[in-house]
């Protein structure tokens, strides 16, 4: 399938007003409330050019693999124009439809497009009531004076949960992303009559069954993301805002469709042309696709979240991920191993469900928890059977998060879990064969092996920082000799500098106030002695690049760490080194030696990854 125009269904209540046929372009007659942009409903289907059903057009290569797991289509996208108040209501959860037999609930959010001075939107409680205080307000007309009100301008976005009393007040046309459901519980309704000049009926019994009575905290997220500023996501629809100004490229997505909205200006998608108010479907193709224009547009999909957790000695960082490896909020906490592990792995949980609340999103709609943790892991048992940074022996930390959690939980050494997140998200993004080296304190190893994440025998493997490049050479922490990790670590980095200042103690480099892993690369452009470190340190990481080249023979080898900082100063002549030694040279494939490109990012990232 390619990308489509798409023919929405509109729908005529009688609050509507004329803005979506006069300003929007939609065919209706007036009052025209709603324009069901992307709908798989039965209630009302989108249409293509031809008059085929979109739902009938698609296959599940176009909705994408995210797809895959719903038992419908998981959203729709509506524009709703208000010229009057909606009655107030509130919509069922998932779990309380299912048990009707009514489908999906129904959890969505509001973009608000346009409004008139002073237009508002009710949404939740002012303040924490209880049911028999709704009930006697909804039947005596007072409903309105417990809700919270908020006053809006073009740009605002609310998140609705299920279960949250609301209502669009009349002058405010929004864009509405929602669940795939069209089950609405009336609480309040004015007094209005319906066509038939009967009261609109209510629903009191069940509205009041899913109510929740609390109040109501928006969700605010700030996050720059690959199709726009990130509006809200949640296991069955994420949004986003897009301004277009000339030109803007979607990256191919296996992952899932986009449904593209424009709410104001016009441009070309694929060759399409939109203007205000139309929407298009482009399938989840893989391809790139070109919009140009000047538009602000709203851009829907289905994306999949995990909790990434990189663990370290001195704190826990944190963050919610998709699978596009957009972090959409992170944080951090101390570690404090000295409490036990136990202590720690209740901090990691209450980490992740902070993490949840502050962004929206339930547990339901995530993947689940990935943990980077230091040392030996037994990803099998979920164990970090040794850590030396954290005094960790056989501590079952898959468990004791799943617990404390209800999410699934996988644990993977840190090392690989950075090698992931390069491979999935950063300089190895779409390259199957990946190497990563982690030069910090020690030498950290990670490969990814024909798209998936080697790590041996009970995830022991891949400890590339303890090839030996130098033999009866010096100690390793490991109980060896000649290790890389003793020449191209930080560590080893260091003891080479301060070697060479004590050799020759008129050097510049003699004068830098701290020595670190830094030193002899901020010299080395004036101070010869402070070069032949450098060069020194890269020849004994070439050996090791060289050895880890002819094994595996990755595309990519990439360079990451605290010392890999320094990019190309040290993969250019590491490349060169690597080009000239490896086995057969020239003839066999080239392996490009790259710096790594997430930084602090790619512990989360990883981490997150292995739930995907």
């Amino acid at each position: 399938m390619k990308t489509e125009k798409l023919y929405p269904v509109t729908k005529n209540y009688i609050w509507g007003g004329e803005r979506l046929v006069r300003q929007f372009g939609k065919k209706s007659e007036l009052p025209c409330a709603e324009s069901w942009e992307l709908s798989f409903h039965p209630d009302g289907l989108t249409e293509l050019s031809d008059k085929t059903k979109l739902r009938d057009a698609v296959c599940a290569a176009d909705l994408g693999e995210n797809c895959a797991g719903f038992s419908d289509f998981p959203m729709m996208v509506k524009l709703i124009d208000a010229k009057k108040d909606l009655s107030v209501q509130v919509h069922p959860t998932d779990g309380y439809a299912e048990k009707l037999g009514a489908g999906q609930g129904k959890t969505e959010m509001w973009y608000v497009v346009e409004c008139e001075p002073g237009a508002c939107l009710y949404v939740g409680f002012k303040h924490k009531t209880d049911k028999e205080t709704v009930r006697c307000a909804a039947l005596d007309g007072s409903l309105p004076s417990l809700l919270n009100r908020i006053e809006v301008k073009p740009g605002d976005a609310y998140l609705i949960p299920a279960g949250t009393v609301h209502a669009i007040g009349a002058g405010c046309l929004v864009c509405e992303i929602q669940q795939n459901s069209n089950i609405t519980y009336r609480l309040y309704d004015y007094g209005r009559t319906g066509a038939d000049g009967k009261p609109r009926e209510l629903h009191l019994d069940r509205a009041l069954d899913v109510l929740d009575t609390g109040t109501y905290s928006p969700v605010k997220i700030d996050c720059a993301a690959r199709d726009g500023r990130l509006l809200f996501a949640s296991r069955n629809f994420t949004a986003y805002r897009l301004a277009v100004d000339g030109g803007f490229t979607f990256f191919g997505d296996k992952g899932s469709f986009r449904c593209v909205t424009c709410i104001s200006g016009g441009g070309s998608l694929d060759g399409v042309d939109f203007s205000r108010g139309d929407s298009l479907f482009v399938p989840a193709d893989g391809q790139t696709h070109e919009c140009t224009g000047k538009a602000e547009l709203i851009v829907s999909s289905v994306r999949r979240y995990a909790v990434g957790i990189d663990l370290g000695g001195t704190f826990i960082k944190g963050g919610i991920a998709d699978d596009l490896g957009n972090i959409i909020i992170s944080d951090k906490i101390e570690t404090r191993a000295e409490e036990g592990a136990d202590a720690v792995g209740e901090r990691i949980a209450e980490l992740a469900l902070s993490l949840c609340v502050r962004c929206g999103l339930k547990t339901a709609d995530l993947c689940g928890v990935g943990i980077g943790v230091p040392g030996m892991i037994d990803r099998e048992k979920g164990e970090v059977v040794y850590s030396n940074n954290l005094k960790w022996s056989h501590f079952p930390v898959k468990e004791r998060v799943g617990a404390l959690t209800g999410m699934r939980v996988s644990i993977c050494n840190d090392a690989n879990v950075a090698a992931l997140g390069e491979a999935r998200f950063g300089a190895g993004e779409g390259v199957k064969n990946v190497v990563m080296l982690t030069l910090g304190t020690g030498v950290g190893g990670g490969m990814i092996l024909d798209g998936r994440l080697y790590e041996g025998n009970s995830g022991a493997g891949a400890e590339l920082g303890h090839l030996v490049v130098v033999k009866d050479g010096v100690r390793c922490t490991c109980g060896r000799r000649g290790c890389l990790e003793a020449y191209a670590s930080a560590t080893g980095l260091i003891r080479m500098t301060k070697e060479a200042i004590a050799e020759n103690p008129d050097c510049a480099m003699a004068k830098a106030e701290k020595i670190d892993g830094s030193t002899a690369f901020a010299y080395m452009d004036t101070d010869p002695v402070a070069r032949r470190v450098v060069e020194e340190y890269i020849s004994y990481l070439g050996e090791g690049a060289v050895d880890i080249a002819n094994v595996f023979r990755p595309q990519i080898l990439i360079i990451g760490g605290g010392v890999g900082k320094e990019g190309e100063r040290i993969t250019g002549p590491l490349q060169k080194i690597v080009d000239s030694d490896m086995f057969g040279g020239e003839l066999g494939p080239r392996v490009r030696v790259v710096p790594a490109a997430l930084g602090n990012r790619a512990g989360i990232l990883g981490a997150a990854a292995l739930m995907f």
